[in-house]
């Protein structure tokens, strides 16, 4: 079960990269994103559900985490920096620049955890692991929808 939630934790054990584990968890996200697209081009009902599906388990995995690697947020746990991207670019007309912006301006808000961001990161266990992620994506993902429209 360690091996499952390591495997998953890390997404594909990206999250073991010497440096900026994060920033390379949120470009794994976005490559995974983009191949979702390419290859299914889901609707936004079936990219909301896909989406959610990556919050949970990236809570559930980031809790037990949190346990394996004796750390209250590994560096190595980069499935929420995936969730973060799926949020940023949820609702978000697909292209290739508008997964761009939406890395520069997560990784923007996820290291700078401007206004309730840096609240989420409180919560307890993988929650608060996830929910800093969700909270940096939602503004992304704002930021693009006001750029757009």
């Amino acid at each position: 079960m360690n091996f499952l939630n390591k495997l998953i934790s890390t997404f594909f054990y990206v999250g073991f990269l010497p440096k900026l584990p994060g920033t390379f968890g949120t470009l794994a996200g976005a490559i995974s994103y983009y191949y979702i697209y390419d290859f299914y081009n889901p609707s936004n009902v079936a990219m909301s559900l896909i989406t959610i599906v990556i919050i949970v388990i990236s809570i559930l995995t980031s809790h037990y985490a949190i346990k394996i690697f004796n750390s209250n947020d590994p560096l190595c746990v980069v499935i929420d920096e995936v969730a973060g991207i799926y949020v940023a670019m949820l609702f978000i007309p697909f292209s290739i620049v508008n997964l761009v912006i939406a890395f520069f301006l997560f990784r923007l808000f996820d290291v700078w955890k401007p206004l309730f961001v840096r609240a989420f990161e409180r919560l307890p266990g993988g929650l608060g692991i996830t929910m800093d992620d969700i909270g940096a994506g939602l503004m992304a993902n704002l930021t693009i929808q006001i750029m757009i429209y």
